[in-house]
């Protein structure tokens, strides 16, 4: 299980942190990732840590912006969003895969989503 918090409302150039707490499962032997869906647009691949090799990727969309993280005593991975953008307003998600991979396909478990939305 994934249970996400954090997301809200926030003005262009602010950060907003995002969490993922994992249950069930050692999250560490896992791919965490994070995604987003925005109105009218595809699904996006963010952002993926795989603790058990050390691996990070981003999207070119948030390099530079967006930071993940995990925590191994809290089994929570989170995704600190900082200089927000209108363009960043979505419903993000994050999701557990057994392979390091930006595509959502991959994912097997998924978090509930919290919305961020980003004030011009």
């Amino acid at each position: 299980q994934l249970v996400q918090s954090g997301g809200g409302l926030v003005q262009t150039g602010g950060s907003l942190r995002l969490s993922c707490t994992t249950s069930g499962f050692a999250w560490e032997d896992y791919t965490i990732g994070w995604f987003r869906l925005a109105p009218g647009k595809e699904r996006e691949g963010i952002s993926c840590f795989s603790a058990y090799d050390g691996l990070i990727d981003y999207a070119d969309s948030v390099k530079g912006r967006f930071t993940i993280s995990g925590d191994n005593a809290k089994n929570t991975v989170y995704l600190q969003m900082n200089s927000l953008k209108p363009e960043d307003t979505a419903v993000y998600y994050c999701a557990a895969a057994t392979t390091h991979s930006l595509m959502a396909s991959g994912y097997d478990y998924w978090g509930q989503g919290t919305q961020v939305t980003v004030s011009s």
